[in-house]
């Protein structure tokens, strides 16, 4: 099941800033590091790394992909650093339908199929949906079929009022940890494209008040917060967890996340197991 594609590239993440010195100093900003934390963590003098950063030293490649390291500066703007320090870019950046990247589309597809009966899908750095497997599709029955065209997105299919929003029964706690995980991820990459859907998202219909105390003592009593979903198969109540590459050296890869839904209960798990 696929119900997307990659899409382009969008612009690099800090806008106007065009020297590595700028690109160094915004990146620590943004991780809250002073000019001597990063110099200790980097394990390089104050003086050199104030002189990067106004511009008076040239870093060496290494220094570039060392400081981005210590930064977690994702692999995409890493490229862009080692271009504004006048080298070549590291990191490959191919679409995921490369030949070259046939074994990680394989291994991708063995562990969707693998998890069926329960849902699973993998997305892209903007939560489009790049593969799905087949239990997915049947927790999207009733979705607006404008929201399953490609490039679709999962978080719009979550909470658009087209979309699954009407059938989750925790609407305004699902609601919240997706949003916050939006948060989360736009204060760690500083993406313009993420912070355009969380906009987006913020904006939907967030669920009543009284339906939010209706449901507060069953999560509390959660070890996690689990999305429960009305089918036409009753509740289903599931916990969610995400999967990354451990070690990628490719754009694509580092970008991309499966997210595998599990039984919350012993009730949903007969009900898929049912339907194995």
């Amino acid at each position: 099941m696929n119900l997307g594609r990659r899409t382009d590239n969008v612009q690099p993440m800090l806008d106007g800033v065009h020297t590595v010195g700028k690109m160094v100093r915004s990146w620590r900003e943004l991780r809250r590091f002073s000019q001597l934390d990063l110099a200790l963590e980097a394990e390089v003098s104050q003086r050199h790394l104030s002189f990067i950063e106004s511009g008076r030293a040239t870093p060496s490649r290494e220094m570039v992909l060392h400081l981005a390291e210590r930064l977690e500066v994702p692999f995409r703007e890493r490229n862009v650093m080692l271009l504004a320090a006048g080298y070549s870019p590291v990191y490959g950046d191919r679409r995921l339908e490369d030949p070259t990247l046939a074994h990680a589309r394989t291994a991708l597809e063995l562990l969707l199929k693998a998890h069926e009966p329960y849902p699973a899908l993998t997305v892209d750095r903007h939560w489009n949906i790049v593969g799905a497997n087949a239990a997915l599709g049947a927790l999207l029955e009733g979705v607006a079929a404008e929201l399953l065209k490609p490039p679709a997105n999962a978080l719009r299919i979550s909470l658009h009022p087209r979309g699954l929003a009407p059938k989750i029964v925790n609407l305004v706690e699902w609601r919240h940890h997706l949003l916050e995980r939006l948060r989360r991820q736009f204060r760690i990459s500083r993406d313009p494209a993420l912070n355009d859907l969380l906009n987006e998202l913020s904006s939907y219909p967030a669920g009543s008040s009284e339906h939010a105390s209706s449901v507060s003592d069953s999560v509390a009593n959660d070890v996690a917060l689990p999305l429960r979903l009305r089918t036409s198969r009753g509740v289903l109540s599931f916990l969610s967890t995400v999967t990354v590459f451990g070690t990628p050296v490719e754009i694509t890869l580092s970008e991309l996340s499966l997210e595998a839904f599990y039984p919350a209960d012993q009730e949903t798990a007969r009900v898929l197991g049912i339907a194995r």
